[in-house]
């Protein structure tokens, strides 16, 4: 991803009995997850923005839970985001 880059995330409804919880960035100065929001039928979105003008690298996590349950959500889906700066003039 390139400084300023606006990606949308949908996650469709899962097969199993779980939902999809939340997002989060290890690193929200290079990719920020904002936006969440689920729908009825468990599609969940999100925007992924590269907010960093320097290079570096995020991994970005959806978590899923069983609804009803005692406990905390867990990683259902992962993805390592790179950004690359734009090259410097001169």
């Amino acid at each position: 991803m390139r400084p300023g880059t606006v990606v949308s995330l949908v996650l469709r409804a899962r097969s199993d009995d779980k939902r999809w919880s939340a997002v989060d960035s290890s690193a929200p100065m290079f990719v920020l997850a904002s936006g969440w929001k689920t729908e009825a039928d468990g599609t969940a979105h999100a925007s992924l923005r590269c907010a960093g003008t320097r290079g570096g690298t995020a991994r970005v996590t959806a978590l899923a839970k069983t609804p009803d349950v005692a406990g905390a959500a867990r990683a259902a889906f992962t993805i390592d985001v790179s950004v690359v700066p734009y090259p410097k003039e001169g």
